[in-house]
């Protein structure tokens, strides 16, 4: 037989424990809340400036960044920026292109060639891919370059982009500028 006090008891510990649960200020963030701005917006004549001067104060995504599991797709994504950022500088720095509309067309390029490489790893995994892959031509390009979370490609105010190492893979073709 169980006592009044030891039912009121267990009482008051699950009040408690929801109460806590509902309420408390140390809720954790679940998995599927990490935060990696995507897509990146298309580069412009407008936003060029920040891409170019601006890349150390944009989130990059080191390896020990996301949880080691439940996060692929997060993963696939911050891959993605890290490429796309380091092509970027690789348009930016002089070193495949020098003049303002040269950098843009590079720009232009690393964007679709990261999109592109993004959309293959989205299609080689078991799950839904994100949505504007299953566009083709013009068509995914306007999809990845609708609500977008950062089009101007502003820093984040106090950051600093931890140092990525550089993604190979790029070639900047001048020839369809």
């Amino acid at each position: 037989m169980t006592s009044a006090g030891g039912l009121t008891g267990l009482w008051m510990l699950a009040f408690l424990t929801l109460h806590g649960a509902n309420f408390g200020e140390t809720q954790r963030r679940p998995l599927n809340e990490i935060d990696v701005p995507f897509p990146p917006a298309r580069p412009t004549a407008q936003n060029l400036a920040a891409i170019c001067h601006q890349g150390q104060g944009r989130p990059r995504y080191p390896a020990g960044f996301f949880p080691r599991s439940g996060s692929s797709h997060y993963q696939r994504r911050g891959n993605a920026i890290n490429r796309l950022e380091s092509w970027y500088h690789l348009c930016c720095s002089g070193q495949v292109a020098q003049q303002s509309h040269q950098i843009l067309c590079c720009a232009q390029q690393a964007w679709k060639q990261t999109l592109s490489q993004f959309c293959v790893e989205e299609y080689s995994i078991k799950t839904m891919p994100y949505e504007c892959c299953k566009g083709k031509g013009d068509a995914r390009w306007t999809c990845f370059d609708s609500k977008l979370p950062n089009p101007d490609y502003s820093p984040t105010p106090g950051y600093t982009a931890p140092s990525v190492p550089e993604e190979p893979g790029f070639t900047y073709n001048i020839n369809t500028c």
